[in-house]
């Protein structure tokens, strides 16, 4: 066993279950105040519900087995797996195998987290458990085999390049959004009411911690340290600044404020689109597919209100729209003789069969979720907020600051309150 390497992979590991917290926070600022901790829950059972069926099968589907869809059962419940089994990294080093696994459980996790932005304010959090559970089953686990278990698209000649999660994370979480948005529908409000974000010194926070576990994120997918790694962790910074920038500039000209959610946003683009390149492009690669990420996922987050589907938190615009970005980009901006056409090819296959795939089945687990047992809250819960209806708590209880007397409808659902910029720039894409 390569015990630097093995460590890497530990350490980057922490580094991305730290990224699960730190989207409940970027979420959680971005909603309003009396649904703050049904967001931050969405996100944080994920630690708990697919940590569990990752080691009781999960692993076992997306890297056991030579299959072109899915794996099979030899290593359900990591039988056999002993503490000094070791496994073949991309550099041909032997790293521990339940370092690998415990990596790879923590990409499950946050892709099922992924998807909660979008349907903010408004599910019942006992269906949406059921739903996380039943899609990492049949959405997340084979499509994961497909690309980095030996599955189908591994086999393409050439293979499809996504480094650390462009199709298996992002284009699947964004598309698994979207088909659960349309069967969930639009909030009560939806386009009438101000849907502005309560705390956006929160989602500051949130996008620090995605921007530093992203690096474990990226980095940590060569599995092991090598030229590779520093030129993934290199091109994740200034793909990330250079998307902050775009989004700014676009924000700017479209909506004449540079805002602090566009600045968070744009980060959040950059980091996506440049998961599945940043290995196989130059820092010149890296800044193009930045820039164009921020400028293109800042116009993508605004098509909601044209076509009419309600996106709470931009998940579709951001993660489905900048993982198609960085999946094609690559495939002419591959550095080592990697791109050209066959290439661009390849990943135009790797994309659009996710997309296919991921938004039946979504889709259609979804709908049965919906009309079985409801995934839907009832609309009296919708309007007093999630977090009095799913979890009997509030996130801020004015009564033991200001006394009970000065409670009133007004104090536990305050006014959210942004920068004047933002304000002027939200009430621009509502109109």
């Amino acid at each position: 066993m390569n015990g630097t390497d093995t460590g890497f992979v530990l350490i980057s590991a922490a580094l991305v279950m730290l990224m699960t917290p730190g989207l409940a926070l970027f979420y959680g600022g971005m909603v309003r105040s009396k649904s703050v901790l049904n967001m931050l829950m969405m996100s944080f059972i994920s630690l708990g519900i697919v940590s569990i069926l990752w080691v009781l099968y999960g692993h076992s589907l997306a890297f056991s087995g030579s299959g072109s869809f899915i794996g099979n059962f030899d290593l359900i419940g990591l039988k056999g797996v002993k503490p000094d089994s070791t496994m073949l990294n991309f550099a041909g080093h032997k790293i521990s195998l339940f370092s690998f696994s415990l990596f790879q459980m923590l990409f499950a996790v946050i892709t099922a987290a992924l998807m909660s932005g979008a349907l903010a304010d408004r599910v019942k959090f006992s269906a949406w458990m059921i739903f996380i559970g039943v899609w990492v089953t049949v959405v997340y686990f084979p499509v994961a085999h497909w690309v980095w278990g030996g599955g189908w698209l591994a086999q393409l000649h050439p293979a499809v390049i996504d480094f650390a999660g462009g199709t298996a994370v992002h284009i699947n979480a964004g598309v698994g959004a979207l088909a659960a948005v349309l069967v969930v529908g639009k909030r009560i409000g939806f386009k009438k009411d101000p849907m502005r974000p309560h705390n956006l010194p929160l989602v500051l926070l949130g996008t620090a911690l995605l921007w530093f576990g992203w690096f474990g994120f990226n980095a940590g997918s060569e599995l092991g340290v090598d030229g590779t790694t520093g030129l993934m962790a290199y091109n994740t910074q200034i793909a990330t600044a250079a998307a902050m920038i775009g989004w700014l500039i676009y924000e700017r000209i479209r909506h004449g404020a540079f805002t602090t959610l566009g600045a968070c946003s744009g980060a959040v683009a950059g980091l996506v689109a440049i998961t599945p390149s940043g290995g196989n492009v130059n820092a010149f690669g890296a800044l193009l597919i930045g820039v164009v990420a921020g400028a293109v996922c800042s116009w993508a987050v605004s098509l909601k209100y044209k076509l009419g589907f309600d996106d709470s938190l931009d998940v579709v615009g951001v993660h489905m729209v900048g993982g198609i970005l960085g999946t094609l980009m690559v495939g002419f901006l591959a550095i080592n003789g990697a791109g050209g056409f066959d290439q661009f090819v390849s990943q135009a296959i790797g994309a659009g069969s996710v997309i296919g795939y991921t938004f039946v089945v979504t889709y259609v687990l979804a709908l049965v979720i919906e009309k079985t047992i409801g995934f839907r809250a009832a609309e009296d819960d919708e309007l007093t907020g999630v977090d009095q209806s799913q979890h009997a708590e509030t996130a801020y209880d004015f009564t033991s600051a200001a006394g009970a007397h000065m409670v009133s409808s007004a104090a536990v659902t305050p006014t959210p309150r942004t920068t004047q910029g933002s304000d002027a720039a939200a009430k621009k894409v509502e109109a």
